[in-house]
């Protein structure tokens, strides 16, 4: 059975921002043209505009997004993250923070794409911070 449209958006979004990490707004449609030109697989089209959506709202709230974040983790600032895990933080965040979807389900497909592309200690790690994000936002 195929993943769940928004599944495989968050999984490709996380993929995009990992080699976007340093992109402008300016220079984001080139990045993602690039991007989408370097998935070898199949993505289907909802997941790429669902993708699409979340790399945008990252972007465009780069700086809120790390400072929130920041204030949740204790003794790690941004730069000290893997790479993985803080884009994956960035993505939780911007779904926290600027949509409707509930945060349990937020958090729980923030954790397994952090399964997923990070290291062991990842998905504790993602959950820990995203459920202090929650909380302290209220979402929880």
């Amino acid at each position: 059975m195929a993943a769940p449209i928004r599944h495989v958006g968050r999984q490709r979004a996380v993929q995009a921002l990992f080699s976007l990490e340093n992109a402008s707004p300016a220079e984001l449609d080139q990045g993602l043209e690039h991007f989408w030109a370097s998935v070898e697989e199949e993505t289907p089209r909802g997941a790429v505009d669902f993708a699409e959506r979340l790399v945008r709202g990252v972007i465009a709230h780069r700086d809120e997004l790390d400072e929130a974040v920041q204030e949740q983790s204790e003794n790690w600032r941004m730069e000290r993250m893997a790479r993985v895990d803080r884009n994956v933080l960035r993505l939780g965040a911007w779904e926290l923070l600027h949509t409707d979807t509930p945060a349990r389900v937020v958090i729980n497909e923030a954790v397994e794409v952090a399964r997923t592309f990070g290291g062991e200690n990842s998905p504790a790690f993602v959950n820990g911070i995203l459920d202090k994000l929650a909380r302290a936002h209220g979402k929880l």
